[in-house]
């Protein structure tokens, strides 16, 4: 075993063989602890309507953000405990300095598996080479639409320009992505064919997201999310009807294939939640750790890593709270009668921990 896995992580890794090494870490419904999310920031150079609308913010104290190495010897002790995929987020992450250095320093972990980012776009033109050479497998980039006066209006940023040429930048750095596409009646439901078509002709698979009523989404409402049922059946009446693939089932896209070969994924987290098959958990840029994106509450890692506990007290206590672990947010908000947003923005600014753009989407 790797020198530097957690102390602990022996005795725990002898219980949990999967894919030839682990047997999955188990939650109250029999969910893996398979994927964790990590926020390397919650500032954003964008204010997207559906995650940012406000005009001010309350952000996280910069002395509370965790540094490389610590996010590194967490991720070491969440390997080995099972999670054999990580996804980097923000906020933007491009806009933490040096990132392609923790990058390499994920990449170097034994038994991870896939290293993934999610980005806006805006920066990536510049970062895209390095974050290959460095060790990144995936990379995913947020795209609502291709006007620009629209993107302009939906952002208040005039960048669209700046997200397209990073798009063909990662394109020709990692030979593929993922595009994701919030759809939202009356803003840009408009241009699913027309995204169908860009991500086809730069070898990208888009996913379309149903609009979510999670954090910062404060002008949410239920007669503005375009159901993976209405998206499917605009798909169909232009190229006939999509065939379902099998695949990862722990992951959040159900995928579809065109009659040409074109792939696309819906994300269908409002209208037909996939809590059951959930193994996501997140990591806020300041160590907060959330087993669910409607979660309210967390685990305080930074405070038990800087308050000095070893590599196997985190691991018994990230085993332990996995283990009781219960939340289906997504289930539980779809039941809901008079769904309204979730939380108010006096909510928000009390606890900037309950935002879309701190917890990492």
């Amino acid at each position: 075993m790797d020198s530097r896995a957690p102390p602990g992580a022996a005795s725990l890794l002898t219980r949990r063989p999967i894919h030839n090494r682990f047997v999955p870490l188990l939650d109250r419904h029999a969910r893996p602890l398979g994927s964790l999310r990590v926020s390397v920031t919650d500032r954003c150079n964008l204010r997207c309507e559906y995650c940012m609308p406000e005009e001010d913010y309350v952000w996280l104290p910069r002395q509370d953000i965790l540094q490389f190495e610590e996010i590194e010897r967490l991720a070491r002790v969440f390997v080995g405990l099972g999670a054999d995929r990580v996804r980097i987020t923000g906020g933007e992450p491009l806009l933490r300095r040096e990132l392609a250095s923790l990058v390499r320093q994920l990449a170097a972990i034994e038994g991870l598996r896939d290293l993934a980012l999610t980005t806006n776009g805006v920066l990536l033109e510049e970062h895209a080479g390095a974050l290959a050479s460095a060790g990144l497998h995936r990379i995913t980039v947020s795209l609502d639409t291709l006007d620009r006066a629209r993107f302009k209006a939906l952002t208040r940023m005039d960048a669209l320009g700046a997200v397209r040429r990073g798009i063909d930048a990662a394109a020709a750095a990692f030979g593929t992505l993922k595009i994701d596409t919030v759809v939202i009646r009356g803003m840009n439901d408009d241009e699913v064919l027309p995204l169908i078509a860009y991500a086809r002709e730069r070898r990208a698979e888009i996913r379309f997201i149903e609009y979510m009523d999670v954090g910062g989404a404060t002008r949410w409402s239920m007669d503005r999310v375009v159901s993976r049922a209405e998206l499917l059946a605009r798909i169909a009446t232009a190229f006939g009807p999509a065939e379902p693939l099998t695949g990862d089932a722990w992951a959040p896209a159900d995928r579809f294939r065109l009659a040409d070969g074109t792939t696309f994924g819906v994300i269908s987290s409002t209208t037909q939640p996939f809590c059951r098959t959930c193994d996501r958990s997140r990591l806020t840029a300041d160590g907060l750790w959330l087993l669910c994106l409607y979660a309210r509450l967390g685990t305080d890692l930074r405070a038990l890593l800087r308050g000095g506990l070893d590599d196997r007290a985190l691991a018994e206590r990230v085993a332990g709270v996995w283990a009781e672990r219960t939340d289906r947010g997504a289930e539980v908000r779809a039941a809901e009668r008079d769904r309204l947003p979730l939380i108010p923005v006096s909510g928000l600014r009390r606890d900037p921990h309950l935002e879309m753009h701190t917890r990492g989407g």
